[in-house]
């Protein structure tokens, strides 16, 4: 019980210590921006590990950071192949494949006016589609290895990609489209020095979108079939097996690389966007 007493005043002390951060003059700091998420996260886990300890909760319900830690250090070889299997083979040639063919197919539709009625109802349909049910279908069509995973991965990118796209390349306004007309300017030249930089901030909404959804489409996809490496494969036997401790440490390593992977686009965004009002401050 003194675990629990601990707990509710370990996170009492970290509210009031992040709300006096964000307070602060220094709140648009990078100091506090990075201290008010790790105190965060510092906070939810020393809890977690003293509830589950305090509450005596199994570690078949509920396993203590502690031993999630510890099964990471030492499955570090196994936890790798299964993060190159399903992230970087399934989830990363997916989103490229799917992203790019967004973006090229956005600026088909941008060039033929009439594809829009078309295409994108049709792709509407598509996203609708439930990744429990095209994933079987797809890994009967494309195999057990990372094929099957990168092309439902497409699947689920492609569409918020080539929407955000689309409306990206609508965002300038008639003042600057007319302004490029004045000039002589071609379709390739309006494109390529106007409308596409305009649209940089929707296309890396789409980006940024689609990390998350990418490295969701591969995991749930090997719940369906794949080799015996990968993490959905690895989640699905372990709990057969009660090894939640295993689940967790791919869950870990899911969600690490998962943001990394969106930070990675949003450091990009930036440098790419600088000039947009969102990146300021």
């Amino acid at each position: 019980m003194i675990e629990v007493v601990l707990a509710l005043a370990i996170w009492i002390a970290a509210c009031v210590i992040n709300v006096m951060l964000a307070n602060s003059k220094a709140h648009k700091t990078l100091l506090v921006r990075f201290l008010v998420p790790f105190i965060f996260g510092v906070t939810v886990l020393v809890c977690w590990e003293l509830l589950v300890n305090g509450l005596e909760i199994p570690a078949v319900i509920l396993p203590p950071p502690s031993a999630i830690a510890a099964k990471i250090a030492s499955s570090t070889d196994l936890l790798f192949a299964d993060f190159f299997q399903t992230f970087v083979k399934g989830a990363l040639s997916g989103y490229i494949m799917g992203c790019g063919a967004a973006f090229l197919t956005a600026i088909l539709i941008d060039r033929v006016p009439f594809l829009q009625l078309g295409l994108l109802p049709v792709g509407n349909v598509v996203a609708a589609l439930p990744i429990v049910g095209i994933a079987p279908i797809l890994v009967m069509w494309f195999g057990f290895d990372w094929q099957s995973k990168a092309a439902v991965v497409v699947v689920m990118v492609f569409f918020p990609m080539l929407v955000n796209t689309v409306q990206g390349l609508s965002a300038s306004d008639h003042m600057q489209r007319d302004l490029m007309k004045t000039y002589a300017a071609s379709y390739r030249d309006t494109l390529l020095k106007l409308r596409l930089p305009a649209a940089m901030p929707f296309v890396f909404n789409g980006l940024k979108i689609s990390t998350t959804s990418a490295l969701i489409g591969a995991i749930v996809a090997e719940f369906f079939g794949s080799p015996i490496v990968g993490m959905g494969f690895r989640i699905s036997t372990e709990v057969g097996r009660l090894g939640l401790d295993m689940v967790w440490a791919e869950i870990t390593v899911a969600a690490v690389a998962g943001s990394l992977f969106y930070g990675i686009v949003a450091v990009i965004e930036r440098g790419v966007t600088f000039w947009h009002p969102s990146q300021r401050g």
